[in-house]
C-alpha cells in the first residue's frame, strides 16, 4: 500500500510539472557572491526568458538593488566576466533585481543562496535566521509546480527537515506532491565565480526523483564543461560539507607540516615541492599551501555543519566513541595559525629587545583570499586583536577592502602610509600588488626603523633580500630562515 501510494504521489508531481512545461522564468534569492553570478548566468542562457534577483532592501545590503538594475556589480575584487555579464543581461532586459517577493508567484523555479553563519564562535550553533526568513518569503508566494532549490551550505537534513517544513507551512502546499524541492550546493571560489559555476560538476539532490529531474533541467543550460551528478537531497548536503571539510583537512596538514619544518629548521616549501614531485599511477599527493589562517564563509564552518548532521557519532560507529573527529582537529589547527603569526611577531620583536607594547603594526591584507574584497571571517582579525591586546597599534592595508562592517575595521588603500613608521609588517593576504610593491629598500625607508620585523604569512617576499636589508624576518614554515643573523648593510648610515 505504501509503495503504491508513493508511486501515486510521484506521478502527481510529475504530472503537475509536465503540465507546467519547461522552466522559463527563474528567481535567485540572495544577491551575494553566489547569487549574483548564478542569476546572470541563468539570464544569459537562451533556455530562460527572465530572471529575477531577490534582495532584502536593508540598510546593510539594499544598495545592491539599484546598482544591479543599473548594470553595475556590487562585488569588489577581480571577477573575470562578471561585470560584463551583468551589464549584458540588464541591457537585454533579461535580469532585474527586486525586494518584492510577491513576484515569486510568477516564477517556474527559485534558488536560495543565503549565508548560513554561526551565531558565535563559542557554541557553534548555526544561525539559520536569514535562511529561514528567505524560505518564508518564498513559501508565502509559492504556486503549484514551482521548483525550490537550496544552494546554501547547510547541516545535513536541513532540506528535508527545516526547509520543507517552512515552505509547506507558508504555502499550504506539499513538497514532493505539489511543488518540487531540491538541494544543489554552490561550489564557487571568490575570484572564479563565473568559471566555477560553468565548469564545476553540479551536485543535484531532490527530495524525490521528480524534484531531482526538475533541478537537473534548471542547471544543465548553464554548464559548459561541468556535468550533473544526481543524488538525494541529504547526500548532496553531505557532499558539500564534506568536500569543504576535506579541503580544510588538507590545509591543516600542510600547516602542521610547516610548524614541524620551523621546529626542525628546514624550508617547508622545499619539502612541499619534494612531496608533490611523486607522481604515477595510483599516486596522489594533493599538497596545498601553508598560510596565516583560513577565512571565508565556507571552510571556517562547514566541518561543524557536517559534524552536526551526525546526531550521535559514538553510536553511529564504535570507532568514533571517545575520539575527536579528524575534521575538527584540522579546524583547530587552522584556527591556530593567526595565533602563530602573533607568536612569530613577538619572537621577531624580541630579537631587537622589543615587545608589542607601543609597537606599530602594518597589517597587509584584510581579505581572506588574494585579489578579492571578501573579508568574511578574515584570519587577520584575531591577529589584530592579539596585537592590540598586547599594547600595539595597528594600521591595515588592503587594495580591495574599504571597510569591514562586521569587524568595524577601517582599511587603507595607501600602502606607503600604512608602512610608514611600522615596527612590524605582517602579510596576511597574497594580493598580487604585494609581490610587485614590497621592495625591501623602499619598505625599509618608509618604516624608518633600524631593524623592522616582517612576518610573511603567505610566502610573498624574498626572505634573503629582506634579511640582507636589515629586516628581522619570520615566515610560516621557514625554519631555514627564522633564526637568521641580523644584517647591518654597509650603505645604511
Amino acid at each position: 500500500m505504501f509503495q503504491r501510494e508513493g508511486d501515486r504521489v510521484k506521478r502527481s508531481l510529475a504530472s503537475i510539472l509536465e503540465r507546467r512545461g519547461p522552466i522559463r522564468s527563474v528567481g535567485v534569492v540572495g544577491m551575494g557572491y553566489v547569487g549574483i553570478p548564478a542569476a546572470v548566468l541563468f539570464a544569459n542562457s537562451p533556455a530562460f526568458d527572465a530572471v529575477l534577483g531577490f534582495q532584502r532592501d536593508s540598510p546593510s545590503s539594499g544598495y545592491k538593488i539599484p546598482m544591479l538594475n543599473r548594470g553595475e556589480c556590487p562585488l569588489v575584487g577581480e571577477e573575470p566576466d562578471l561585470r560584463d555579464l551583468i551589464r549584458t543581461v540588464v541591457d537585454t532586459g533579461k535580469f532585474r533585481c527586486t525586494s518584492d517577493f510577491s513576484e515569486v508567484s510568477d516564477l517556474d523555479a527559485v534558488t536560495i543562496a543565503i549565508q548560513t553563519p554561526f551565531k558565535n564562535g563559542s557554541d557553534l550553533e548555526p544561525d539559520f535566521s536569514a535562511l529561514t526568513d528567505g524560505l518564508r518569503q518564498v513559501g508565502r508566494h509559492l504556486t503549484p509546480g514551482t521548483l525550490v532549490v537550496l544552494e546554501s551550505t547547510v547541516t545535513p537534513g536541513t532540506t528535508t527537515g527545516l526547509a520543507r517544513r517552512i515552505l509547506e507551512e507558508e504555502s499550504g502546499l506539499t513538497a514532493g506532491e505539489e511543488f518540487a524541492l531540491a538541494h544543489a550546493p554552490e561550489r564557487v571560489m571568490v575570484g572564479h565565480l563565473i568559471r566555477n559555476i560553468q565548469e564545476h560538476d553540479r551536485i543535484v539532490g531532490g527530495i524525490d526523483p521528480a524534484s531531482t529531474q526538475r533541478a537537473i533541467e534548471l542547471y544543465s543550460p548553464v554548464l559548459t564543461v561541468g556535468r550533473i551528478i544526481p543524488m538525494t537531497a541529504t547526500a548532496a548536503e553531505v557532499t558539500k560539507t564534506a568536500e569543504n571539510a576535506f579541503r580544510d583537512l588538507q590545509i591543516a596538514a600542510i600547516n602542521q607540516l610547516a610548524l614541524y619544518c620551523e621546529a626542525i629548521g628546514v624550508n617547508v616549501y622545499d619539502v612541499r615541492k619534494g612531496i608533490a614531485s611523486l607522481k604515477g599511477e595510483g599516486v596522489t599527493r594533493a599538497v596545498l599551501w601553508p598560510g596565516a589562517g583560513v577565512g571565508g564563509h565556507c571552510l571556517t564552518k562547514d566541518s561543524y555543519h557536517l559534524e552536526r548532521g551526525v546526531t550521535n557519532p559514538a553510536e553511529t560507529h564504535p570507532l568514533l566513541n571517545g575520539g575527536q573527529s579528524v575534521f575538527l582537529v584540522a579546524r583547530n589547527i587552522n584556527d591556530a595559525m593567526p595565533r602563530h603569526m602573533y607568536r612569530l611577531s613577538v619572537e621577531g620583536l624580541r630579537r631587537i629587545d622589543r615587545t608589542p607594547a607601543g609597537a606599530k603594526v602594518a597589517l597587509l591584507g584584510w581579505a581572506f583570499i588574494r585579489d578579492s574584497g571578501d573579508a568574511r571571517n578574515t584570519p587577520a582579525l584575531p591577529y589584530m586583536k592579539m596585537m592590540i591586546g598586547a599594547g600595539a597599534s595597528t594600521a591595515v592595508h588592503d587594495p580591495y577592502v574599504v571597510h569591514d562592517d562586521d569587524a568595524g575595521v577601517e582599511t587603507s588603500h595607501d600602502l606607503n602610509s600604512v608602512l610608514r613608521g611600522a615596527d612590524v609588517i605582517a602579510i596576511f593576504t597574497a594580493h598580487t600588488c604585494y609581490y610587485d610593491r614590497l621592495d625591501p629598500a623602499r619598505v625599509m625607508e618608509l618604516t624608518g626603523r633600524d631593524h623592522p620585523v616582517i612576518v610573511d604569512g603567505r610566502n610573498v617576499i624574498d626572505a634573503d633580500a629582506f634579511i640582507g636589508h636589515g629586516f628581522i624576518y619570520k615566515g610560516i614554515g621557514r625554519g631555514d630562515k627564522n633564526e637568521h643573523p641580523i644584517c647591518e648593510p654597509e650603505y645604511r648610515a
